[in-house]
């Protein structure tokens, strides 16, 4: 394509959709109907050139129009509640929901290789003792040790801020990271797992794993299902920079980050919810089965909102995205 013969014909088109712009709500009717075609063929010129004949400059005072242009047709919407109660019973549980074949499996071998980790440290001594000193062992697992006392070492109201934080911080690090290529979010992974493989070996060979597991169930379950999840959503967003599908990388990416920045809200509030478990449940005096039930509704009450809600929703064509009118604009693809 020759650039200058191109620019030469459609100048005069680009010129008066920036008259038109400028002008504002003064427009009639008939100048209305003009600047949204006006829209549409420029959005198009911009398409060729991007393909074809890149000239930054062009492309940057091209880009610029058409994003004026559009603001000017589809106007602007300002979020409220409306938009709050939709997305917390529809995008949110609809994203979780459609990510399921990736969190899922992640939750399933995480549980497993933690298994083995705790088995593994439980069975051999020599593991344990590169752990810590026995003292130091014993410090920790023995009744009203280090496990016990770490759940009510701070006032409630501040150790669920400070459970709250870490953990979302974790589970944001997993939507974020997962870009490059899944590598941050399988260490973050590994390191919560180990974690808890740790605790799991050293109160079992302690002969204390029924109390350790009574300490982690109440808020666990839910607490490991948000970091799961969104795991589980960071290895897929990875994997969409490896293998997009139909889709372009550009678009696949802008449309999976959208729903997984959602995400990372949505779980947030879930993560919420098990650090207020784990600052006042956990360590309080109810019987060891009550904190545990209390765990398992917990849970359960999430995967029924995920399954029930965000089915409904999936089915619906939701996939956890903005509104269409909030995206940016998709650019139609040269012939």
């Amino acid at each position: 394509m020759d650039l200058d013969v191109f620019v030469t014909a459609h100048r005069a088109e680009w010129d008066r959709l920036d008259y038109l712009l400028r002008r504002g709500g003064h427009l009639t009717g008939a100048e209305a109907d003009e600047l949204v075609a006006l829209y549409q063929r420029t959005a198009t010129h911009l398409s060729l050139i991007q393909s074809s004949a890149p000239d930054p400059a062009l492309t940057g005072r091209l880009t610029q129009l058409v994003a004026r242009a559009r603001a000017t047709v589809t106007g602007t919407r300002r979020a409220g509640w409306r938009d709050v109660v939709t997305f917390l019973t529809a995008g949110f549980p609809a994203a979780v929901y459609r990510s399921r074949h990736w969190w899922i499996p992640t939750a399933v071998l995480s549980t497993l290789l933690a298994a083995v980790i705790g088995w593994w440290i439980g069975a051999h001594p020599e593991v344990q003792s590169a752990i810590a000193a026995p003292e130091e062992l014993r410090q920790m697992t023995k009744p009203g040790g280090d496990y016990e006392t770490y759940y009510s070492s701070h006032p409630a109201a501040s150790f669920a801020a400070q459970v709250w934080t870490n953990n979302a911080q974790a589970a944001a690090m997993c939507l974020a990271l997962g870009a490059f290529l899944c590598v941050p979010v399988i260490w973050i992974l590994f390191i919560n797992v180990l974690n808890l493989g740790v605790g799991i070996g050293l109160m079992s060979s302690a002969g204390r794993l029924d109390t350790f597991l009574g300490l982690i169930l109440p808020h666990g379950l839910l607490e490991l299902t948000a970091v799961f999840v969104a795991a589980g959503t960071g290895l897929r967003l990875g994997w969409t920079v490896i293998d997009p599908g139909p889709q372009s990388r550009r678009t696949a990416l802008a449309q999976r980050g959208r729903a997984a920045i959602g995400m990372a809200i949505g779980l947030a509030l879930v993560l919420f919810v098990s650090g207020v478990i784990e600052a006042f449940v956990t360590p309080s005096g109810l019987p060891t089965w009550a904190r545990i039930t209390i765990g398992v509704v917990a849970e359960l009450v999430f995967l029924a909102y995920v399954y029930v809600l965000g089915g409904r929703a999936a089915r619906a064509g939701d996939i956890g995205d903005v509104d269409e009118a909030d995206r940016s604009a998709e650019l139609p693809s040269a012939a």
